[in-house]
């Protein structure tokens, strides 16, 4: 085509009459999920000012009955102690539909339930009190197939979700101002909690927890949680990232965790654990824990810096043992924590016990040890090879009490520390000369080598 072809093109384009413009709604009803119903068509009206509890459970019985999803177009929709059907489908436009809870009892709670999916909501608990029955702004109890799924969930007084006997997902969700936690699974199975936003809640960011140790198998990935507060007080019970209780299976990866008032992660008597590649900031307690009675842990790749301890894997006493400790990076740890410490005190790198490797962990500037491997008479079989400390008051500190078990110690590199590289300990008190430069020193359970300290 010549330029004058080109340009008598485009004046016969420019001389075509326009089309009608396309209208909002026409936009928004294209937008609609296909062969949903739309609310407002059946009566619920957006930005009115009375409650519409009624009209919208009649709306959703009747897509129940039909296996069809709702719509909600942008607004405000007030409504209360909505007790959701078997089979619960209702989809918004991300930012602009906005589910208020209007008082007095319960918001959304579905109960033996086949399906209950949120998505692209706003759910505003507006701070206002919730039932004592009930134990979140968005509950479910038994559902076998959960998703809450873009939405933003904000102002509960307590739990912002709360979950019992749940499978399912609940990911890329925005939550906070939670007077609870953020989000919180009991007796959950197979359930997927990632690449949520959690912030600004008072006693817990995400909780996965059993009535009984058993197997739970959730995910926990990619989630950004930040500043969570211990409201409820005690001494770690509350305020952590990342809480799991008696649930067994459970897998922690890939998250950013920050400002927490006790540990970015704690899992109590959890089973199998794994805690891999998370990035922990400025925790007020031990960043990364696994404690009490519990089988297998794996705590590995991840960055803590900041905090009163480390990384501690605790409580042979109470059955915990058996893990690994590896290619973790800990720095700038603090002797000051949120409640007056118990011996040995705050400033430890990393804290095993019974049954466990630690290799290759980077530790820097850890006031009092960098690596401490049991506590009297509760150390047996640990090894400890590869790793590196810088600046610490000890860098690693051993129990020699009687009864101790095994451990190894060897191939370590430890530069600056204050009171020697390597020292045995009884209880609080150092029992022995620097290890690192004059061997076992006679305490024939420990084996001491080819370690080099400056």
């Amino acid at each position: 085509m010549n330029r004058r072809h080109f340009l008598a093109a485009l004046s016969g384009i420019a001389a075509l009459p326009l089309t009608t413009p396309v209208r909002a709604s026409s936009l928004l009803q294209s937008a609609d999920m296909r062969g949903s119903i739309n609310a407002v068509d059946l009566g619920f009206r957006p930005d009115a000012f009375d409650d519409q509890s009624k009209i919208f459970e009649r709306i959703l019985n009747t897509a129940a009955d039909n296996n069809q999803p709702v719509f909600l177009p942008p607004g405000v929709y007030m409504v209360s102690n909505l007790k959701l059907p078997r089979r619960v489908r209702i989809n918004g436009v991300s930012g602009a539909t906005r589910i208020v809870y209007g008082g007095e009892g319960h918001l959304l709670v579905a109960e033996d339930a086949e399906i209950l999916e949120l998505s692209n909501l706003v759910i505003d608990g507006q701070n206002r009190g919730l039932g004592e029955y009930t134990s979140g702004l968005v509950e479910g109890r038994r559902v076998q197939h959960c998703v809450i799924d873009s939405c933003e969930i904000i102002g509960s007084s307590k739990n912002a979700v709360s979950l019992e006997h749940v499978s399912g997902r609940v990911e890329r969700n925005r939550i906070s101002g939670a007077n609870d936690s953020g989000i919180y699974s009991v007796e959950g199975s197979g359930l997927s909690l990632s690449d949520n936003v959690v912030n600004d809640c008072a006693n817990g960011g995400i909780l996965v927890h059993r009535w009984q140790a058993a197997e739970d198998g959730t995910i926990i990935s990619g989630n950004r949680i930040s500043r969570i507060s211990a409201a409820n007080g005690g001494t770690g019970q509350f305020g952590n990232g990342i809480n799991v209780f008696r649930a067994g299976n459970v897998q922690i990866s890939n998250n950013v965790i920050a400002d927490c008032a006790f540990s970015a992660i704690r899992s109590n008597s959890g089973n199998n654990v794994q805690i891999l590649g998370n990035n922990c900031a400025r925790s007020g307690e031990t960043a990364i824990y696994s404690e009490f009675a519990f089988e297998g842990a794996v705590i590995s790749n991840n960055v803590v810096q900041g905090a009163a301890n480390g990384i501690s894997v605790a409580n042979f006493n109470e059955g915990g043992r058996l893990s690994v400790v590896n290619g973790n990076l800990i720095r700038d740890l603090s002797i000051r924590g949120p409640y007056p410490a118990e011996a040995p005190g705050f400033g430890i790198g990393i804290h095993v016990e019974a049954e466990t490797a630690v290799t290759s962990n980077v530790i820097e500037n850890a006031p009092l040890f960098g690596i401490n491997i049991g506590w009297g008479e509760f150390m047996r079989n640990v090894t400890a090879t590869g790793n590196v400390i810088r600046n610490a008051g000890e860098g690693i500190a051993v129990t020699v009490v009687d009864g101790a078990g095994s451990a190894v110690i060897s191939d370590n590199v430890i530069q600056g520390t204050k009171k020697g590289a390597i020292m045995g300990h009884k209880w609080v008190d150092i029992a022995s000369g620097d290890m690192a430069l004059h061997g076992n020193q006679g305490f024939e359970n420990l084996t001491v080598e080819r370690n080099r300290a400056s």
